[in-house]
């Protein structure tokens, strides 16, 4: 791995992918030329000319010849993945239905498409179609059993408190985030914006992961990678390309240690009944729970349940039937008198969780 850990190279993704051994990466993230279908030149109302994606690496000499480069890179991606990595796939409607059709030909496991709603898109001059104001990703996992990373929990977190749904609303990169040659004109025609991949980074690896990019272009993955805390890996063809990236990354800060830690998921948190609690004689039987404004109480019985006027049960029924409510988290809910202070319950579950840890 330490061979290719935070290193980017210039060369062809076909053959330097073949170079990497087996299962390497905990994630990869795909931006493939599109084989875009443009016929005329594109001009503007005032007749100017329109820049859009003409590039030679763009460029296909049919279908087929599109499909059988797609399919062995996504071969050659996939034996690369960990067991329970994931791949991340963005295209528009000229490929993206296409590499989904390679995704599942090869045993991949389609977790989501999420549709990238960009809030500044290129307009449509002709006015003889709907505006592209959107690109597809799709995410997948190595196979149907990987036990992929989600962050969910930040995720929810990025998006006030509520679940990230699958449409992103960002803009596209432009400002001083987008590289621009001496001249004015851009360095690369479909430059990512670096909250696109911020987003998919922080959503599906870890602090230390591996990332990898066979299509790296100027480098915003081994960017953004970098700046998380995670390893990165990526190949370019383009010389200018691969200079422009390793620039931008040689002046890359990582974020401070402290500041990248992210919100545990709650599954992956270990599950601790309240009887664990009474059996190992952090919590007695007899002990008095009361709620918050210490209206209602309730002992705990010998076996785990607890006993109050009202009802008795678990934490969380007796919780909710004196809340009235379907159900209740007893954890948040109860306390206990410490010291002469009164205690979440939950306090002294984290405390316990914490001294297993170390």
């Amino acid at each position: 791995m330490s061979t290719f850990c935070n290193k980017i190279v210039n060369g062809d993704s076909l053959l330097e992918l073949k170079k990497i051994p087996n299962k390497t990466f905990d994630l990869v993230f795909a931006d493939p030329p599109y084989n875009m279908q443009i016929g005329e030149t594109l001009r503007r109302p005032d007749a100017s000319k329109v820049k859009g994606v003409d590039d030679k690496w763009d460029q296909f000499d049919s279908f087929k010849h599109y499909d059988d480069f797609c399919k062995a890179w996504l071969i050659e991606c996939k034996r690369i993945l960990k067991d329970n990595g994931s791949i991340w796939v963005i295209g528009s409607y000229h490929n993206i239905f296409r590499l989904g059709y390679h995704l599942q030909n090869l045993d991949y496991w389609l977790l989501n498409d999420v549709i990238w709603r960009k809030n500044n898109p290129m307009p449509n001059f002709r006015g003889t179609r709907f505006t592209n104001a959107h690109e597809t990703l799709i995410w997948a996992s190595k196979n149907k059993k990987s036990k992929y990373t989600f962050n969910y929990q930040s995720m929810k977190c990025l998006n006030d408190d509520l679940q990230m749904r699958s449409d992103w609303m960002l803009p596209i990169c432009n400002g001083k985030e987008r590289l621009k040659k001496t001249n004015g004109k851009k360095v690369h025609s479909t430059q990512k914006p670096e909250s696109l991949l911020h987003r998919i980074i922080l959503a599906t690896t870890n602090k230390g992961d591996a990332i990898f990019d066979p299509f790296l272009g100027t480098g915003t993955t081994a960017v953004v990678a970098k700046k998380l805390g995670r390893k990165y890996c990526g190949i370019e063809k383009d010389k200018k390309y691969y200079k422009a990236a390793t620039n931008r990354i040689k002046t890359t800060k990582v974020i401070e240690e402290d500041y990248l830690d992210t919100i545990e998921n709650n599954k992956s948190k270990p599950r601790i009944p309240f009887g664990s609690l009474v059996e190992l004689g952090i919590l007695k039987p007899g002990t008095v729970l009361f709620d918050p404004k210490k209206k209602f109480n309730a002992k705990i019985m010998v076996d785990g349940s607890i006993k109050s006027k009202e009802a008795e049960g678990s934490i969380h029924k007796v919780a909710a039937k004196i809340m009235g409510t379907d159900s209740c988290n007893g954890w948040t809910y109860w306390h206990c008198d410490v010291d002469g202070s009164a205690v979440l319950i939950d306090s002294l579950r984290q405390k316990f969780i914490s001294q297993k840890e170390i």
